[in-house]
């Protein structure tokens, strides 16, 4: 790849980083116009999750293409580079599919964390409470889905009022 190849890229990929952030400002900025006696917006603790996790894999994203973009298919680094963004996608796309099933059991919100490095999720739902018959529920879906032992699912309650 040519050196005036390797500045485009770069600079699209640091454009793309900086119009990130600037969503990232504006977002946060919107979400904390509601706030509680607390001090924290728990009515968009699930919104702001979700921002914070979306703005943080943006970023890796753009990080393993600036990566993929330096180096040639076939190469070690490209393929591990490449190996990650698509564990990163997996994850994304997996989170999405138990935020959705954990919604369908009557929560109105829920955000569900798979890390990519080890075999941990987190589930958090908008609950004042978690009943055993709740937590098994959730439990025996995350464990149907992603086939995680029992250790490593943590299911919290965080109460956001609507």
């Amino acid at each position: 790849m040519s050196n005036k190849k390797k500045v485009i890229v770069m600079s699209s990929l640091v454009l793309l980083l900086a119009v990130t952030a600037v969503f990232n400002f504006v977002l946060a900025n919107t979400s904390d116009t509601v706030s509680s006696d607390d001090g924290i917006t728990t009515a968009n603790y699930f919104t702001t999750y979700r921002t914070e996790r979306t703005t943080t894999r943006n970023e890796e994203l753009v990080q393993l293409d600036s990566v993929i973009a330096l180096y040639e298919e076939g190469d070690e680094k490209y393929e591990a580079a490449t190996e990650m963004k698509m564990e990163i996608v997996a994850a994304m796309e997996q989170e999405l599919v138990l935020e959705n099933m954990v919604k369908s059991l009557g929560f109105s919100d829920a955000v569900v964390s798979v890390s990519v490095d080890s075999d941990n999720v987190n589930v958090f739902i908008n609950s004042d409470e978690l009943n055993y018959d709740t937590a098994l529920s959730i439990y025996n879906m995350m464990k149907n889905e992603t086939g995680i032992v029992a250790g490593n699912v943590i299911i919290m309650p965080v109460y956001a009022e609507s």
